[in-house]
């Protein structure tokens, strides 16, 4: 006979439990969700505030499928996160940037608005996406606050976060419509998002939608982590992953670039060793 004897668990670590389909929004007339997956609570954890982890998954700005990480999410909840992962409305739909900024953002105020019912803790938030989402953390980190997109609902909550987690996303619109239209300006996606790329409104909401672009020297913005697959062919590593962590640094903020060797877009990105450096680096922002 084998037999084995450990301790118990009252503070219930590493558990954690999920809410679906959770409204936060009907802008546009379309119900707009998120899932929360947080630690499980009794009374010997009840004084316990956790921070949270904003989640927004890639989808080329149409409408995310937020069970495509619960899984991995779920690892971060386990650890001692409010983790919430958004949908927000599809520009196929007919709704332009900045719609799913507004929308993210209105979730993160959401969030906080409801911080006593997960237990949050509103000073300590991390933003973190890829691709798509990405490009929409990026964007939530350099415009906390800013009132162009802040909407009414739960406007007495801040929208700005502690810092940001960016996996593969666009930084630079301009450059992202050459490398996959030859600089012809046709690219279906950029008409969605933006307009005709011709006008002139278009190149400055292009512009807008570019985080590249809002980078400001002497300008402070949360700690930020840049993670990019250097064989990636939709957002390539180069033009917009390096460039970006570059202006990050030089405009003197503090930033972490890491390159996963070999990797495209999605899929084999994605290691048990990538998410010990992501929870590292939250860890020592959030803690």
């Amino acid at each position: 006979m084998t037999f084995r004897s450990i301790k118990r668990n009252p503070m219930l670590d590493g558990l954690a439990e999920i809410s679906p389909d959770i409204v936060y929004s009907n802008a546009g007339g379309k119900n707009l969700t998120l899932r929360v997956i947080y630690p499980w609570k009794n009374e010997a954890n009840a004084g316990r505030r956790y921070p949270l982890i904003l989640f927004v998954q890639g989808s080329g700005w149409t409408f995310p499928n937020i069970n495509y990480e619960i899984p991995q999410l779920s690892w971060y909840a386990r650890h001692g996160y409010v983790v919430a992962t958004v949908t927000h409305r599809n520009c196929y739909d007919g709704f332009p940037f900045p719609a799913f900024l507004q929308d993210v953002k209105c979730a993160l105020r959401f969030m906080r608005a409801h911080a006593d019912d997960w237990s949050i803790d509103p000073e300590r938030v991390t933003v973190f996406g890829t691709s798509s989402g990405g490009n929409t953390a990026l964007l939530v980190g350099l415009t906390g606050d800013d009132p162009r997109y802040k909407t009414d609902e739960y406007a007495d909550q801040s929208d700005a976060v502690s810092a940001v987690v960016e996996c593969f996303g666009p930084t630079d619109m301009f450059d992202l419509n050459d490398y996959h239209t030859g600089g012809t300006g046709t690219m279906d996606l950029v008409y969605k998002l933006l307009g005709d790329p011709e006008t002139e409104e278009a190149q400055a909401l292009a512009r807008e939608m570019s985080p590249l672009f809002l980078v400001k020297d002497g300008v402070s913005c949360p700690p930020v982590m840049i993670l990019h697959g250097d064989a990636d062919h939709v957002v390539p590593y180069e033009s917009q992953g390096v460039r970006m962590a570059e202006r990050l640094d030089e405009a003197g903020a503090d930033v972490t670039l890491i390159r996963i060797e070999g990797a495209d877009h999605e899929g084999d990105f994605w290691s048990d060793e990538l998410h010990d450096i992501i929870l590292e680096f939250i860890d020592r922002n959030m803690r």
